[in-house]
């Protein structure tokens, strides 16, 4: 595109556009584009358009005080110089002190970058100096650098265009909620597959016509360092209740679709015209995770990002011939793209149990698998899958108002590529067959109440020894008095009768001295224990009985309780009479999980 614009194929390094950020330590693409309503502290001003100056007296060109505008140019080469685009102060100083003050004819002044054609002028310009090639490592780096959710395109005038037209690919609904797409802290990011049978290359594959369902739903939890990320799994047909849901109308008034209890998860979207909010709704109250955005794709988008991506490596550990998504495959590693690549995410009845829960591990093999090329340098060096990944997947994407933009998505995109493939891990939220209904299952609160922990917590699913680690961190300071010298007051922070008094009397129960029951507090998220210095001992053996996080102990001047005792207040993270507050270091037994960078995972 740059080559186009400018006229010099055959001299043009696409990768000259790429410039070093030293606050991301990467290189990244210095595109201008149009200004957005998210700031930045580079790239927000558009590329200077070439245009006709209009004419002026020579009163008006002397008066403007520019060497470069007064008349003392030759017969016939004023006017060609007056068309020409303007460049940098920089550039075109270099451009006239090389050869005189007199203008080059091309259109690559003194050597500038810009986005023209061949000039006009009728000067004659200094022959520039051979420029240094690079090696084809410093090239990868300058195409690789900052490129992880989607591609960029060098060259000034074609960038541009081709951003409009990445801005005019991007879906977005609003769903009253509108974060940043950036934030200090962990990120969570609902992404939602529909089957939905309605738009283009969603046809012919059953439910004709159906608004459809959230068939596929991960909740993708990334670290507050970045150094880890976990993703969830919601089986479709598990049994749930979906909240009352607010949804935004095409008049712009809103209208609060009634929830539902005892439902499948699959119809908190599509269904009774719930959007991508409702799914987002139902997972928090499910989870208690706070989400920050959501991102939906359909049928098409799996067809056009494998293929992309030049096609996913999948594996199969025997023959698989399914004739409802039309899969047929021979046993071993095959690269999968387009109708192929979908049929693979879609099949169930020839692996595993044939049902759903079969169905989720071959698509966390699949996204896997995506993940590992979509990072791999096969992808990040290769500019025309860059420029075909960057259109596919912004077509893909149906998303919230708050990365409702390329420059907000390249943001997050740029936030999140700090994650190792080796550190992110997928698994499934546990389930057991619904005694009640054999085609549907109900979770496992036993294996999902921790696992539900470990993200509300940020704990890693891949690191167990670093969660150990921290903990140990948080403990190792103060030495344990025995528990009959603690002196506590329980309080009531989450809006549950009775839980102060039933934790009270359990304390005294584990051998506490003296527990008490406080009033009602304020509601709080997180369950906190006041001490003061002189009570770090009973602080400390307090947090070991209820299994307390670190982050819960709050050492004060004084005691918030009556004569200076410690004060507990019960938070939403309380979940029962017994039950530790923080999460666990590792993953319950029983859980299904397989890490994104394991490249010998097999369908069975």
């Amino acid at each position: 595109m740059d080559a186009q614009g400018r006229g010099h194929a055959g001299e043009v390094d696409p990768a000259d556009q790429w410039v070093f950020n030293p606050n991301t330590g990467s290189y990244e693409l210095q595109l201008n584009p149009v200004a957005d309503d998210s700031p930045s502290p580079y790239g927000a001003r558009r590329p200077a358009a070439a245009r006709r100056r209009r004419s002026s007296t020579p009163q008006e060109d002397a008066s403007s005080g520019s060497p470069a505008e007064v008349g003392h140019d030759p017969p016939g080469d004023r006017t060609d110089r007056l068309n020409q685009p303007r460049v940098p102060s920089q550039r075109r100083a270099r451009q006239e002190s090389g050869s005189g003050g007199g203008r080059s004819g091309g259109g690559r002044s003194g050597g500038g970058r810009t986005c023209q054609g061949p000039g006009k002028g009728g000067g004659h310009g200094r022959r520039k100096a051979a420029k240094p090639k690079l090696t084809g490592k410093q090239k990868a780096l300058r195409w690789g650098g900052g490129v992880v959710g989607f591609a960029l395109v060098a060259g000034c005038a074609g960038a541009y265009v081709f951003w409009q037209r990445l801005e005019g690919n991007i879906n977005k609904v609003d769903v009253g909620m509108n974060n940043s797409a950036v934030t200090d802290g962990p990120v969570n990011i609902l992404v939602i597959g529909t089957d939905a049978r309605e738009g283009k290359g969603n046809t012919g594959y059953g439910d004709a016509g159906s608004v459809g369902h959230a068939d596929t739903t991960l909740l993708f939890h990334v670290s507050k360092d970045r150094s880890n990320a976990t993703a969830l799994s919601i089986p479709r047909d598990m049994i749930t209740d979906i909240p009352n849901c607010p949804t935004k109308q095409d008049d712009g008034s809103t209208k609060t679709i009634p929830g539902e209890q005892s439902v499948r998860f699959n119809t908190s979207l599509g269904q009774a015209e719930r959007d991508p909010g409702c799914t987002w709704r139902t997972v928090e109250k499910m989870t208690g995770v706070k989400i920050n955005h959501f991102m939906m794709a359909d049928f098409n988008a799996v067809k056009e990002l494998s293929t992309a991506v030049g096609g996913v490596e999948v594996c199969t550990a025997k023959d698989i011939n399914d004739p409802k998504s039309h899969l047929k495959l021979k046993a071993g590693k095959h690269v999968v793209k387009g109708e192929q690549a979908l049929a693979f995410v879609r099949t169930r009845h020839s692996v595993g149990f044939g049902s759903d829960l079969s169905r989720i591990e071959l698509q966390q093999q699949f996204l896997s698998a995506m993940i590992r090329k979509m990072k791999s340098g096969d992808t990040l060096t290769n500019p025309s899958k860059l420029l075909d990944l960057s259109d596919a997947a912004t077509k893909a994407l149906t998303v919230d108002t708050g990365i409702g933009s390329v420059k907000k998505l390249m943001d997050l995109a740029q936030d999140l590529k700090r994650v190792n493939t080796e550190n992110i891990t997928f698994a499934t939220v546990p389930v057991v067959d619904n005694p009640n209904d054999p085609a549907t299952v109900v979770m496992d609160k036993a294996k999902a109440d921790p696992l539900f922990k470990m993200v509300r917590e940020d704990k890693s699913m891949t690191d167990s020894k670093k969660n150990h680690k921290d903990e140990q961190k948080t403990e190792k300071k103060a030495k344990k008095v025995p528990a009959s010298e603690v002196d506590v007051e329980v309080w009531n922070g989450m809006q549950a009768s009775g839980a102060a008094a039933a934790t009270a009397k359990w304390l005294s129960d584990k051998g506490v001295g003296n527990a008490t029951t406080g009033d009602n507090a304020t509601p709080q998220e997180k369950t906190t224990l006041e001490f003061t210095p002189d009570q770090e001992g009973q602080a400390a053996r307090l947090a070991h009985i209820m299994k307390l996080p670190g982050s819960a102990l709050k050492k004060t001047a004084r005691g918030d309780g009556p004569g200076g005792v410690m004060k507990l207040t019960l938070g939403k993270d309380f979940t029962g009479v017994g039950e530790p507050i923080k999460a666990p270091d590792k993953a319950p037994d029983g859980v299904q999980k397989v890490n994104a960078d394991d490249k010998n995972v097999c369908a069975k």
